[in-house]
């Protein structure tokens, strides 16, 4: 279960798989995440979908979901709420 006062890498968070709550889909896995300068603290992380060449170089292949979206960690998968971040989703969906 998430609880906030865990810390984590950026670099442990790459490469695991993202779900989504609400369609139990599997939006893709983690290729980076956004740090904020001021605090250091993780703003988002970035999805790569899955797709080709094609998919990535048209913008597609990305989505960023905002940490607030996260509603659990685990070892191998992340759980969003795709609710929290439906405009960016649907729009490279």
């Amino acid at each position: 279960m998430f609880r906030g006062d865990v810390m984590f890498r950026g670099y442990d968070l790459r490469q695991r798989i993202v779900i989504d709550v609400n369609t139990a889909e599997r939006l893709g896995t983690i290729s980076d995440v956004e740090i904020g300068e001021s605090d250091g603290a993780i703003r988002q992380i970035i999805i790569r979908r899955r797709g080709g060449f094609f998919a990535r170089a048209f913008g597609f292949g990305e989505i960023s979901v905002p940490w607030s979206a996260i509603t659990a960690v685990g070892r191998e998968f992340v759980l969003v709420n795709s609710l929290v971040f439906g405009e960016n989703y649907l729009k490279n969906k």
